[in-house]
């Protein structure tokens, strides 16, 4: 049975074993509960592993505990409003945000006020830091820059015909527009695009106009996540669409390894994956001897990362930094090394560069198709839909 370290609502003496003479206080305004959880739950146990892991070797440089001030916003955007003002109010220094741009975008105006950074623990969307202002920082690789891997990938194996499916009901969701971008600047055509509502259980029109297509698209791009990626998928392979299908990194999780045969073939991007003797292959033994079970998904590690720039900030720095120092650190973080790559805000817009990761599933197995650098001349600029 896995061991539960965390429990929602409770406050850092539960989760860093005690206050401490002095401390660097990291407001966590996560969804541990609603749609979101399946990605902020994950995150925020591997964040645990590494405050854990600090505070263990005497804190930052030695003396600077982590105290982490956890509140969940229930996957709901005004609720992320509220949780991020109380804990301005704490006195946090560093803000963590949900796993998506909109709710962590719903916290701007007091972001910016407090003066306060914020790090989303896994947005994707290279419009957040772009409408979130110089306080407001990604964790995750850009959609922009997994699509043009993704779409290369593609074009590179012979595939020069697209399809996509996007919603326009959130900035995650969007993907498949860089997608199409990048396939038609590598000489590809879309042949088609459809649009679904978040929550939408029944793709079967969707994918009867992909069947009945002659011939049908050489792949088919979509960057659903739970619950929708599932039903999609399916009814895809019900419809007889034989396209190679193409994700993002909403699908890392366990769900998509358990969908059967219908998944079989599925590549994805995601932000990383543990080879032989690589820090993520470290930190998943070590989550493995924490919880007693192996995991699961990417989204384990990320937090871990979060954890690791936080403590690189803090050093550059120094353990008396007000917030806006700490700011001023994030930013100009180079190299820093996490469980899933390296990870550098220098020179960015708070999109970190770090690596991209191409993922397929076959017999509901996680294989490694490859660690690709994106060409920075075809990667589309940011985009709102």
């Amino acid at each position: 049975m896995k061991k539960t370290l965390l429990t929602t609502g409770i406050l850092a003496m539960a989760l860093t074993g005690g206050a401490y003479a002095q401390t660097l206080k990291v407001g966590v305004a996560t969804a541990q509960t609603g749609a979101l959880a399946h990605y902020d739950g994950p995150v925020v146990e591997g964040l645990q592993m590494g405050v854990d892991e600090i505070n263990a070797a005497g804190g930052i440089g030695g003396t600077l505990k982590i105290e982490l001030v956890q509140k969940d916003v229930r996957s709901d955007a005004a609720q992320t409003a509220i949780a991020t003002q109380e804990l301005v109010d704490a006195g946090v220094k560093v803000l963590i945000l949900p796993c998506d741009a909109d709710p962590s975008l719903a916290a701007i105006s007091i972001v910016d006020s407090a003066q306060v950074p914020a790090i989303s623990t896994c947005a994707s969307s290279p419009t957040l830091p772009m409408i979130g202002g110089d306080y407001m920082f990604a964790n995750f690789p850009g959609d922009n820059v997994q699509a043009t891997v993704s779409a290369q990938w593609a074009y590179d194996q012979g595939m020069t015909t697209a399809y996509i499916v996007y919603s326009p009901d959130t900035q995650y969701t969007s993907m498949p527009l860089y997608f199409a971008d990048v396939m038609e600047t590598l000489g590809g055509e879309v042949v088609g695009r459809d649009t679904y509502t978040l929550g939408q259980q029944d793709f079967s029109a969707i994918a009867t106009r992909i069947a009945n297509m002659d011939p049908q698209p050489d792949v088919v791009m979509t960057s659903a996540y739970e619950p929708d990626f599932p039903s999609f998928i399916k009814a895809l392979r019900a419809a007889g669409v034989t396209s190679q299908v193409i994700g993002s990194d909403g699908i890392d999780s366990p769900t998509t390894f358990s969908i059967g045969p219908a998944a079989d073939r599925l590549v994805f991007t995601t932000a990383g994956h543990p080879t032989e003797n690589s820090p993520m292959a470290d930190f998943n033994a070590k989550y493995k001897e924490t919880y007693g079970e192996e995991s699961q998904t990417v989204f384990n590690a990320i937090g871990y990362d979060l954890a690791k720039v936080i403590e690189a900030a803090s050093m550059a720095a120094g353990p008396d930094a007000s917030s806006q120092e700490l700011r001023d650190a994030i930013a100009n973080l180079e190299n820093v090394q996490g469980a899933t790559s390296l990870i550098t805000y220098k020179g960015t817009n708070g999109m970190p560069v770090r690596e991209v990761t191409l993922i397929g599933v076959m017999s509901g197995e996680r294989q490694l198709i490859g660690q690709p650098s994106p060409n920075p001349a075809i990667i589309p600029a940011p985009r709102m839909q």
